[in-house]
């Protein structure tokens, strides 16, 4: 009884809490390279989310940041995803297909 009484206090505790976790919380994007293309293709997101980049096409791609090139996924074959943390506003592009661009806007 003293165990259940125990447990059922911390659960409450614990659930009081959740919520102001759930406030500071980084976001998570997705981008679809379809059709030769990044879909979208700009994005607004916070400093510190993710984006992950999907690749739904037909052939191989590669993200890689414009400016610095501070990032830069594997190849991408159709199906496979890449994860970033987004820390600044930049513009991307693939390497294999120069002509495909994006850009992530830090708001």
């Amino acid at each position: 009884m003293k165990n259940t009484l125990l447990l059922l206090c911390c659960l409450t505790l614990l659930n009081g809490l959740l919520p102001s976790f759930g406030s500071s919380s980084l976001g998570s994007h997705r981008v679809e390279i379809v059709q030769m293309r990044f879909q979208p293709a700009e994005l607004s997101v916070k400093k510190g989310d993710t984006v992950v980049f999907v690749n739904k096409d037909v052939v191989t791609h590669n993200v890689t940041e414009e400016s610095g090139k501070s990032w830069k996924s594997p190849a991408l074959a159709s199906g496979e995803s890449w994860i970033v943390v987004v820390s600044r506003t930049s513009d991307y592009y693939c390497s294999f297909h120069p002509m495909m661009k994006g850009k992530i806007l830090i708001e």
